[in-house]
């Protein structure tokens, strides 16, 4: 079997995740897609995030009738600071995966900081790293000795960011197409976003 992790905050989640997802689930045939929102990532750990159960209930809405593309609440169950070292090690174990069999997917953005990430090195090797490539993005930006150790994705380019979202809802701006309905439909229920 042959996974992919996919974390991240998904604050909220949006069609540029579920793009990359579906890309890389078909490109690369991946049996699964495991989406993992974070408690607390590492690197936002002084900024306000919204509940983890408003976050986990959007990413059902969004992955709702996407096949191979699955939610896991590993670390929101886990609590704390969520670091990708153990949750590859966790995932690892719980499925009885081989390192060459589990993936975990990271923006270019994140892979010019992976030096200052937990165990990047074991990272490297407890599993196998895919790197989605982000708009104005260059390959040389990226330290060499990295760059024979990871996979590049030529993925469709989609410059949606939850930042941008969020900004938009606080502006009152439309977010429909940068979201699923039904997420979009959550957000103005539950008045997320709004200051």
């Amino acid at each position: 079997m042959r996974v992919c992790l996919f974390g991240g905050s998904f604050d909220p989640p949006h069609l540029g995740h579920l793009g990359i997802a579906e890309y890389i689930r078909d490109e690369l045939q991946f049996d699964l897609i495991l989406f993992i929102p974070a408690y607390i990532a590492p690197h936002k750990v002084k900024y306000r995030i919204t509940s983890a159960e408003h976050r986990l209930e959007m990413l059902k809405l969004a992955l709702k009738d996407r096949p191979g593309l699955e939610l896991s609440d590993l670390e929101i169950r886990r609590r704390g600071i969520s670091y990708s070292i153990d949750t590859i090690l966790q995932i690892k174990k719980i499925m009885s995966l081989r390192s060459d069999d589990l993936y975990f997917l990271i923006g270019a953005d994140s892979l010019l900081d992976l030096q200052t990430w937990r165990e990047p090195e074991r990272i490297l090797t407890e599993s196998r790293l895919l790197v989605a490539a982000r708009p104005d993005f260059s390959i040389d930006n990226i330290p060499e000795n990295l760059r024979g150790r990871v996979k590049f994705l030529a993925n469709p380019l989609l410059d949606i960011s939850s930042t941008q979202i969020r900004q938009n809802i606080k502006n009152n701006h439309p977010v429909q197409q940068l979201v699923p309905d039904s997420v979009a439909d959550y957000i103005a229920r539950n008045g997320l976003y709004k200051n």
